[in-house]
């Protein structure tokens, strides 16, 4: 009878684990700080800082004087000034206005470069571009200054109208004398005149809305008027006038610049009614339903004044 062998006896101790190399990330000590990780959160930090900034909280730009506008939105400003002048004819005003647009140069000349580079570009392409250079060339020249905005640009059209002169009418006698008295009939005669009739039918040149309507603490009362381009491009130095009862204010967009180039607001009393329009260019806005500044609430409770945004679009 053959014996099997008897296994073989277990070490007394494991194996050593193999020696790794001493560059191995296995005998790396674990760090509190990951590269990836640091990249990544920081790429997430700046995606997030500019969506909020961009869509949630905008910068809205307050007391910006005019001389630190860009140039495009200071030569919009100069043109409501030019503008502004043609409606009051307040000579002291628009020069302190233009001298504070342009500190370092001669406001009035001032007026002049920037109605020549507007006569250069496509700004004047449209009516009210080529109207609001005008105003301008008519108020340096007034002043003794000239610009090559006096050569570029033609002189105003002369509306084509055609003129009807009335005749006089022949008086009516009264009829012979019979022995049936009559009441005596006293001549009388139509007064001559001249009647101007137009060639053409005015046209409206823009179409106003009301938006919207807000409740703001701050914005109390307001009226807010943009006006616009079909793609919202704002449209400096356009006339605009607010009637009440027993009032009326007429001012021009463009004079906020930091809110818009076609931007004008007007503050409302509370409890009367207005309306509003370009004068000449558009209907008014609340005839029949005026725009009236009632008591309202803001979503946190504090009472304040209805306040409204209207928008004049150019008419199709």
């Amino acid at each position: 009878m053959s014996l099997k062998p008897l296994p073989p006896a277990p070490p007394t101790s494991l194996p050593e684990p193999p020696a790794f190399p001493r560059d191995s990330r296995y005998r790396r000590p674990k760090g509190y700080f990951s590269g990836w990780g640091l990249f990544i959160g920081l790429l997430i930090g700046v995606a997030g800082g500019l969506f909020y900034a961009w869509n949630l909280a905008p910068v809205v730009e307050t007391d910006t004087v005019p001389r630190q506008l860009r140039a495009s939105a200071r030569e919009a400003y100069a043109v409501a000034i030019a503008l502004g002048y043609s409606f009051d004819s307040d000579l002291g005003q628009a020069v302190s206005r233009l001298a504070a647009l342009f500190p370092d140069r001669d406001p009035i000349q001032a007026a002049a470069d920037v109605a020549c580079d507007l006569a250069r570009s496509g700004y004047v392409d449209s009516s009210s571009g080529l109207r609001a250079v005008r105003s301008l060339r008519t108020f340096y020249q007034l002043q003794g200054r000239s610009g090559c905005a006096d050569t570029l640009i033609p002189a105003a059209a002369v509306a084509l109208e055609v003129t009807i002169v009335v005749p006089t009418a022949t008086p009516t006698l009264p009829p012979p004398p019979s022995k049936t008295p009559t009441p005596f009939v006293q001549a009388s005669a139509t007064p001559a005149g001249v009647v101007i009739v137009p060639t053409t039918r005015p046209r409206r040149a823009y179409e106003g809305r009301i938006v919207n309507t807000f409740c703001d603490a701050e914005l109390a009362g307001v009226i807010e008027i943009f006006v616009q381009t079909f793609n919202n491009q704002g449209i400096p130095g356009e006339p605009i006038r607010v009637r009440w009862e027993g009032g009326d204010s007429t001012f021009f967009s463009g004079l906020k610049p930091e809110r818009g180039s076609g931007y004008a607001d007007f503050t409302m009393q509370a409890g009367l009614g207005y309306t509003i329009e370009m004068p000449g260019l558009s209907d008014p806005v609340g005839v029949g339903r005026p725009l009236v500044a009632d008591s309202c609430f803001t979503p946190d409770g504090t009472q304040s004044i209805t306040s409204f945004r209207v928008v004049f679009n150019p008419a199709e």
